[in-house]
């Protein structure tokens, strides 16, 4: 097996940069649902639970990062004249221990992010059954990952080439834990989405505002679609042996903070949205309608009879 397109070095530095740049947008979007979830909002108003899931994906995101960034700086600087075979053989290197924490931010962000979603589908549903192979399918995500992982340590590292190191087991198991993911991430926001379409049909005839639950379930699809197409990209290059696999998949991370901080501020602004247009309402309806109040005064005419004039007390 060998792999094709740039050499593995200069894929690697590659895709810290890229990750570095979408991190970057992750850091912007987790202020912002911060900010949305809590900015002028009582202590028992705010949604914990959600700002909790938002901290620990930043926390593993940048985690994912500096131990890429630890990865690039051991093997271009630290070990660059020292390792044998130099910096391609040190990223060809499936062992590497940077590598394997790298793997365990990845599978860790992924479980919590698929875990939300399959959450939120049972919360929508009110239904266990609903979330049964959702639930099974995030179980082969664990498993598979926990797969990769193991396999990339018990991998050999004789060959410059990182397919050749980890051909056999890895690739199984990295095959497995991209279906796996992708088929969990479809499915749950499939449903979700599905869902949330049915409940907008049903009552739309019945509301009397203009609000609709639609641009969430755009903002779902698009977050979908945006985290499957990263992760085909991704497995398309693993399996073709291609270099080029390393970008998409250091992407990814900061991309699942992306994706699920997007639907959470869609979904803020919404119930902001409605509360105010809720409270407008109870506001016009409970006004008080104020008298005018009538200033008259009474003077006399030039013939003496007395005559009334009205006026306004703004």
């Amino acid at each position: 097996m060998v792999s094709v397109g740039m050499p593995m070095d200069a894929a690697c530095l590659l895709a810290v940069a890229l990750e570095g740049i979408v991190y970057g947008f992750s850091i912007l979007m987790f202020m912002g649902t911060i900010w949305t979830l809590a900015y002028k909002k009582r202590t028992q108003d705010i949604n914990r639970p959600m700002i909790v899931v938002a901290i620990l994906l930043l926390i593993l995101s940048t985690g994912h990062i500096v131990a890429n960034i630890v990865r690039i700086y051991d093997g271009l600087v630290k070990y660059r004249d020292t390792y044998p075979g130099g910096p391609v053989a040190f990223f060809a290197d499936p062992t590497q221990i940077t590598l394997a924490i790298m793997h365990v931010f990845y599978v860790l962000q992924t479980l919590l992010a698929d875990g939300v979603m399959i959450y939120r589908c049972y919360v929508v549903w009110r239904s266990v059954w609903i979330i049964i192979l959702p639930s099974l399918l995030w179980c082969s995500v664990a498993v598979s990952g926990a797969g990769v992982i193991y396999s990339y340590l018990q991998a050999t590292s004789n060959s410059l080439d990182f397919f050749a190191n980890a051909a056999g087991g890895p690739i199984q198991w990295v095959t497995a834990y991209f279906a796996s993911t992708m088929a969990t991430n479809g499915l749950s926001s499939g449903l979700l989405a599905y869902r949330i379409w049915m409940i907008e049909r049903n009552v739309s005839a019945a509301r009397a505002t203009k609000g609709t639950m639609m641009p969430i379930v755009r903002v779902l699809l698009d977050a979908a679609v945006l985290y499957t197409a990263a992760l085909l990209i991704a497995l398309i290059c693993y399996l073709l042996s291609n270099n080029g696999m390393e970008p998409p998949v250091d992407m990814i991370t900061p991309m699942i903070s992306i994706a699920f901080y997007m639907i959470l501020i869609r979904i803020a602004v919404k119930r902001q949205n409605r509360t105010h247009t809720s409270t407008n309402e109870t506001r016009l309806s409970i006004s008080p309608q104020y008298p005018m109040q009538v200033r008259i005064s009474k003077y006399i005419s030039n013939d003496g009879t007395p005559a009334y004039g009205i006026g306004n007390e703004d």
